[in-house]
């Protein structure tokens, strides 16, 4: 039989991943990443891009954890090779202070991330508004190098990437064998998901490079990420909200909060703004269906809706996750011509 010719819908972190995670579990594959918008126009390029988990109510907590696991795990392993500064992938230490002690002081993902610990009283002392907070050591990605350095990896399995408008997934049906759904907000229109909505997101790309450690207040709307070349300052998380057009206020009350945090960033330079729309769901949508329209079938896989947090997988501003462990089985039911539809 013919290799399977699978389509993967979408060129974020989300398509690119999992695009690449499909060429490295089935070989056999071919495959093609479709989207209207590559880096540097994809919503993953504002992205904040640090590995600090948000916990999404209705995706149980131990798969959270796994997806968390698996992302730290593979990310790490190219921060610890010598790929890591095209990649755009570091370590960086910092905190996550509260006003009042949160009501898990052990997160699910603490034993994950490196030397969790409470902070201690002297360090406190930096930030005389809060009570708590947390020391570790996660992972930054810069998006932009990392969406290129994904991107040349493709391309080097021999996967094609075409610059094309997919307004409805069943258009692919003719072309491919199986289509992976990772469109992001394209997703809401594309195949009529009501539960899919925008949050509307607002950083600033600053040069402090005095900034080493990252610090983010414990609600999630104030961070500080320094970055490889620049220091990402934010954030905002407007629900319902679809503009991309940045906004003066918000680009000064998220400067006096950074501020507040940390004095020395009235020091910064070359202020630049971004605004990116996070793809959200209550619930991130991992899920197997069959399209079938006379009799003919096309076997979709779906992967998106992971925006749902002021957070790459679980984390800040977008997401990392492993690709589906659904895709090998889809490709082996192609294969047997047997496919049925479930939720992971």
């Amino acid at each position: 039989m013919a290799s399977p010719k699978v389509a993967v819908v979408g060129a974020g972190v989300i398509g690119l991943s999992t695009a690449l995670c499909i060429t490295e579990t089935c070989p056999s594959c071919s495959v093609t990443v479709l989207s209207d918008q590559f880096s540097p126009n994809t919503t993953s390029d504002v992205a904040a891009g640090m590995l600090i988990p948000h916990t999404y109510p209705d995706t149980p907590i131990h798969r959270q954890k796994q997806w968390f696991k698996e992302t730290f795990t593979y990310l790490f392993a190219i921060s610890n090779s010598a790929e890591a500064s095209e990649a755009g992938i570091h370590l960086v230490s910092g905190w996550q202070v509260f006003k009042s002690p949160p009501k898990e002081e052990l997160p699910f993902w603490s034993d994950i991330v490196l030397g969790f610990r409470p902070m201690s009283e002297a360090e406190l002392q930096k930030f005389p508004q809060h009570r708590f907070g947390q020391a570790f050591t996660t992972l930054k990605c810069d998006c932009p190098p990392y969406l290129l350095w994904l991107e040349k990896r493709l391309k080097a399995t021999g996967t094609q990437m075409y610059t094309r408008k997919v307004a409805d997934l069943w258009e692919l049906h003719g072309e491919y064998d199986i289509v992976v759904n990772c469109a992001g907000m394209g997703a809401q229109q594309m195949v009529g998901d009501k539960q899919l909505f925008p949050v509307r997101g607002q950083v600033l790309k600053v040069h402090a490079p005095w900034v080493k450690l990252f610090i983010r207040d414990g609600d999630g709307l104030t961070y500080i990420y320094p970055g490889i070349h620049r220091v990402t300052l934010g954030g905002i998380r407007e629900k319902g909200s679809w503009s991309l057009s940045p906004d003066a206020g918000t680009t000064r009350d998220i400067f006096d909060r950074c501020c507040s945090l940390e004095p020395s960033l009235q020091g910064a330079q070359d202020i630049e703004v971004k605004v990116g729309l996070r793809p959200s769901r209550l619930c991130v949508r991992v899920q197997r269906e069959v399209l079938s329209q006379g009799g003919v079938k096309l076997p979709v896989v779906h992967n998106y809706g992971h925006g749902a947090g002021p957070q790459i997988l679980l984390s800040d501003t977008t997401d990392f996750p492993p690709a589906p462990p659904l895709l090998p089985h889809t490709v082996t039911s192609c294969k047997t011509e047997h496919f049925s539809t479930k939720i992971e």
